[in-house]
């Protein structure tokens, strides 16, 4: 294991970095697009590493002459490190869901009302989660309006059966991930599939509370359709 451990550990950690960046697109489940070339780079280091290690390397005991070689060369139990980056290459670890969601705190403090751009015209208009959100909360104009609007994310619920469409807002990576999400009401809610389900929800802005403050959070929508959807390739929203 001392021999070649460190290089099996880095060509490990090195291939699953490049399978969920190189070879697919799961590296969004963790980070921003924009950040995949460093990924890229990061993971072909590693590899590159390892070879260098591996080849580098030499026996770390020598023949005595005697036609005995003195040095351990380690436990064999210390292979069994390789076995969380073995488990990273073939099986990445899923996008946040429902928990990372219920975790974050209802309470939203108020983030200073103004007026907003127009929204394009025609309906149902397409918004991220983020978007209606800081319409509904922060908007002195109104802009949602008498608007149809269409959000895309996943199904939660809390414990007396209210339910929402909901999405992780991510600044950089997972780690500094938020939660968005609105609540569902309407014909439609009564639709809503189980929790972690992806979901279009298209409906009007059901207004709440008065603006900037705790009580327009969640903000509602009063649901018309309400259908199953594929996990989109980059799961979270930017705040």
């Amino acid at each position: 294991m001392r021999r070649f451990g460190p290089s099996v550990l880095l060509a490990l950690t090195g291939a699953a970095v490049l399978r969920v960046s190189l070879f697919s697109e799961l590296y969004l489940r963790y980070v921003q697009a924009g950040l995949r070339p460093y990924l890229v780079v990061s993971g072909v280091v590693l590899v590159l590493l390892a070879a260098a290690s591996a080849v580098a390397r030499r026996p770390e005991a020598a023949d005595d002459g005697h036609g005995h070689a003195h040095g351990p060369a380690g436990p064999r139990v210390a292979w069994l490190l390789t076995l969380p980056a073995l488990a990273l290459l073939l099986f990445p670890p899923p996008a946040l869901g429902t928990y990372s969601a219920e975790r974050e705190a209802a309470a939203r403090a108020a983030q200073g009302v103004g007026t907003f751009p127009a929204l394009p015209s025609g309906d149902p208009v397409e918004l991220t989660l983020a978007e209606f959100s800081s319409r509904a909360i922060y908007d002195s104009g109104r802009s949602l309006t008498g608007r149809t609007v269409r959000l895309t994310g996943f199904v939660t619920r809390d414990d007396d059966g209210t339910w929402y469409v909901t999405r992780l807002l991510v600044t950089c990576c997972a780690a500094d991930a938020t939660t968005g999400k609105v609540e569902v009401r309407g014909a439609a809610a009564a639709d809503a599939p189980a929790d972690g389900t992806w979901v279009t929800v298209t409906g009007t802005w059901h207004p709440e509370g008065g603006l900037g403050t705790d009580a327009a959070w969640p903000p509602v929508v009063d649901a018309d359709r309400v259908r199953r959807t594929a996990q989109p390739a980059n799961p979270y929203e930017r705040p």
